[in-house]
């Protein structure tokens, strides 16, 4: 008992450990060859990228033991979920939720097409509707969160649950490195459009975390970082009115079903949200007054604000080093063609449809709140 309990420990800090290397390899080898090899005086060359490309190259090629895998899990849970909070200092409450009301109808917009377009594209392609609508909530909502708290409400099967999560993964992944340099393209000088685009069209929150970073490291605009993860937040509370409605078309009207998830929607209110809802309200308040706190002179406090906002990108890099360390590409083979297929359509269709509805509308919606894009 003694022994499972330090094996456990022993590879929970391994794991924890193997993470926060990978980050801090991910950050000189990302300075080295943007600075030293391509010549730059600053580098091009993204933390972010770099993380998970090291990650993921580790995964693929050396075996990592079960123990190691909590730690790694940890990280891209926990330490990712606090960085997320922490980011919340970076807006005061207005802003956020200024930023709220714009990203909700576009939230909407990309869940609604989604949800309605994929399940009439699995019916016509003989796929179960467990699966179906695993993948359809997966890719307009939250991903594998979304994926998790669906499965028991539509009694899915094991496999098809990861097969969905597998999609998810790897259209994500491809999301997350593709969709920042797309977004600048589309929007160069537009960071809130960046941010939305990135909020709206990427599936997990730690892909459009990793996104939205790389779109600041590479293009110097914190604001699409900032914008990115408000949106993604506000698709992730989606969640509360979008699960059950998916538990009641594709589930059984059991009452064991019912009891059981009698309290669930609670569950899907993820406690990172509100973490950052009280940064937000710390740095309102600090913002309000020329001693903040009673304790504090401005520039205490803007040092203050400094180093929260430098820990939640810490924080946020050694959770990517753990997405790339649990990033298996063998994956791909175990979906089958089918299920591939339809997740590809459903990434590319909440892509297209994000792209298009903030460029068509957008702008005009930001100026009805004052707000420059």
């Amino acid at each position: 008992m003694y022994s499972k309990f330090v094996s456990k420990n022993l590879g929970w800090s391994f794991g924890l450990t193997l993470a926060f290397s990978v980050s801090i390899i991910a950050s000189i080898s990302a300075d080295w060859i943007g600075e030293d090899i391509l010549g730059f005086n600053r580098s091009p060359i993204s933390d972010i990228m770099m993380a998970i490309i090291i990650g993921m190259i580790i995964a693929n090629t050396i075996p990592l033991k079960s123990s190691i895998k909590i730690g790694l899990k940890f990280c891209a849970t926990t330490i990712l979920r606090i960085g997320i909070m922490l980011l919340g200092i970076r807006l005061s409450l207005f802003g956020a939720g200024q930023f709220t009301l714009v990203a909700l109808p576009f939230v909407i917009a990309a869940i609604t097409i989604g949800l309605v377009t994929v399940r009439i594209l699995g019916r016509s392609m003989k796929l179960s509707p467990q699966l179906t609508g695993l993948i359809a909530v997966g890719t307009s909502i939250c991903g594998a969160t979304a994926i998790v708290a669906t499965a028991p409400l539509i009694k899915a099967k094991e496999a098809e649950v990861s097969y969905a999560i597998a999609c998810i993964t790897i259209f994500g992944l491809a999301a997350m490195f593709s969709y920042p340099f797309l977004a600048h393209f589309m929007f160069s000088d537009q960071p809130v459009m960046a941010g939305l685009f990135l909020g709206t069209s990427i599936h997990e929150t730690a892909q459009v975390a990793g996104a939205g970073l790389m779109y600041q490291s590479q293009y110097n605009a914190p604001l699409a970082l900032d914008i990115a993860t408000v949106t993604k937040l506000v698709r992730n509370l989606c969640m509360i009115a979008v699960i059950p409605l998916v538990g009641i078309l594709y589930g059984q009207n059991d009452q064991a079903v019912k009891s059981e998830n009698k309290w669930a929607w609670i569950s899907m209110i993820p406690w990172f949200i509100v973490g950052f809802a009280i940064m937000s309200a710390i740095r309102t308040i600090g913002d309000l007054s020329e001693t903040p706190f009673g304790f504090m002179d401005i520039n205490q406090w803007n040092e203050f604000v400094a180093l929260i906002k430098s820990a939640a990108e810490k924080l946020l890099l050694i959770a990517m080093s753990a997405v790339g360390l649990t990033s298996f590409l063998r994956g791909m083979k175990d979906i089958g063609m089918r299920p591939f297929m339809l997740g590809l359509f459903a990434a590319l269709l909440i892509g297209i449809v994000s792209l298009a509805s903030i460029f068509f509308f957008a702008e005009n919606l930001l100026g009805l709140f004052g707000i420059a894009s």
